[in-house]
């Protein structure tokens, strides 16, 4: 199954301020795994009173190397792209240091209530204590010393992710949403696939000229990988449907011969993946299923 061209190569300098384009930096937290790359991007922008976006995990060497980064300038924002554990729990003990209010699209939720029985396999991963100062909403805008940010509401990986759109640079903040190393996680009821791929044609639309995500390394030429990713969600869905067209009737036979080249570790996630395409087919009817879409239940074609 073709893919974008994904971009592997990043050096995440952990504990130095990286110098991006003129006015942002990043700094990259030292907690790489198969979700996060190299980890987590920490972002500082503009000169003498700056904003942080996605300040990280609670972690002291990335507080501290953050502190050092901003070197006494004044934060005036710390902005989260969504609620993950990776990106958004240390806005509160900067914010302690720093007095800035906490930017974000709103409190951690999913994006579809939890079934009888269900559980959120990613609830570990949710911060439930942030509370923006500042719940932004789509188009509203903060701003500082010479830079302003503008929201642009992307939900798909998180109900709540926001990208962020540095006026006059033609540049995004893209958080989860959109990295060059790796598709996003969609994982039900965390996630939502019709949400992501509305969110992506959102993005395809707006013509930015560099995407700052939220782990590993630029995305360069937006309009061809964002085209790329769609087709790639797509062909997804249509290999989905193909195996429940072929008989495949439930979710663990599906991940067997549509990721047999991902390692087996990574097959829980891609369950999930899975999952968040059938919700979508299923509501627009294009499968059927013995009850709600779950990792357990039995799937068939449409009559």
């Amino acid at each position: 199954m073709d893919s974008p061209a994904f971009d592997l190569a990043f050096e995440p300098a952990y504990g130095q301020a990286v110098p991006v384009v003129a006015g942002v930096e990043r700094v990259t937290v030292n907690n790489p795994g198969p979700f996060t790359f190299f980890g987590t991007n920490s972002y500082i922008i503009g000169s003498s009173s700056v904003a942080v976006i996605d300040p990280g995990p609670e972690d002291e060497a990335h507080y501290q190397a953050l502190m050092a980064a901003l070197g006494g300038r004044a934060v005036t924002h710390i902005v989260v792209s969504h609620t993950h554990r990776d990106h958004s729990p240390l806005a509160r003990r900067l914010q302690a240091a720093t007095g800035a209010a906490m930017v974000g699209q709103g409190l951690h939720r999913p994006a579809r209530p939890l079934r009888d029985g269900e559980i959120n396999p990613f609830s570990e991963s949710s911060d439930l204590s942030f509370v923006p100062d500042i719940a932004i909403g789509d188009g509203e805008t903060i701003a500082g010393d010479g830079w302003s940010l503008t929201a642009v509401l992307t939900p798909g990986h998180t109900a709540n992710h926001a990208a962020f759109a540095l006026a006059g640079r033609d540049m995004l903040f893209s958080g989860d949403h959109v990295m060059a190393w790796s598709t996003s996680i969609v994982a039900p009821p965390d996630g939502s696939m019709a949400d992501y791929m509305a969110s992506l044609e959102r993005l395809i639309e707006r013509e930015d000229r560099l995407l700052l995500p939220g782990h590993g390394g630029p995305v360069t030429e937006p309009a061809g990988f964002l085209r790329a990713l769609k087709a790639h969600r797509l062909k997804r869905e249509q290999a989905v449907l193909a195996r429940i067209r072929a008989g495949d009737a439930r979710i663990a036979e599906m991940v067997k011969v549509i990721y047999r080249d991902t390692d087996p570790k990574l097959h829980g996630a891609a369950a999930l993946s899975v999952l968040a395409h059938i919700e979508d087919l299923m509501e627009r009817g294009e499968i059927g299923a013995d009850g709600p879409p779950s990792l357990a239940a039995l799937y068939r074609p449409a009559a």
